[in-house]
């Protein structure tokens, strides 16, 4: 099974998808699975002869609850937009990873003013970026769940009504 990279961004879906071409170089592709939710783009990666696949989509993930339980509290939480990337081709994961890397870093130079979270797989934490108190790479592998909430408490921005 692939990894599955995604950046979580505090901003709406249509914003996030007006910064994509001129940050990135993103073009918008249509597709027929599509929801009227979502949006599509490629990218060409870092890498020699490779693209990317962006797929933009609110955050399905994060608690709906308004006030969740602290064992249900994740970081992804209070960020709206789920940017999930994808290395198109053969598999390769640590060039996926990188690649997602490249792209969290680029999204964060370009808009320094707005959180964001690099997150692995849906269960590691690799870095997070608030406005406040800048860019932080885990040392360590975390979860974005309550068992390391104090490690990333820090770094991540909370909901409205997050402990």
């Amino acid at each position: 099974m692939s990894t599955s990279d995604n950046v979580f961004v505090d901003a709406a879906v249509e914003e996030l998808a007006g910064w994509l071409p001129g940050v990135l170089g993103a073009r918008p592709l249509t597709a027929d699975w599509l929801t009227e939710q979502q949006r599509l783009f490629v990218v060409a990666a870092e890498s020699p002869d490779r693209e990317l696949s962006l797929l933009l989509s609110p955050n399905e993930y994060g608690d709906a609850e308004p006030e969740p339980e602290p064992e249900d509290f994740s970081a992804i939480d209070g960020y709206p937009a789920d940017l999930q990337v994808r290395l198109v081709g053969p598999r390769d994961d640590e060039t996926q990873q990188r690649e997602c890397r490249a792209v969290f870093e680029r999204l964060v130079a370009a808009r320094p003013d707005v959180p964001m979270l690099l997150v692995n797989n849906l269960d590691t934490l690799i870095a997070a970026h608030l406005p406040e108190a800048g860019t932080h790479y885990f040392d360590k592998s975390i979860t974005p769940d309550d068992p390391d909430i104090e490690t990333w408490r820090p770094w991540v921005r909370l909901p409205a009504g997050g402990s």
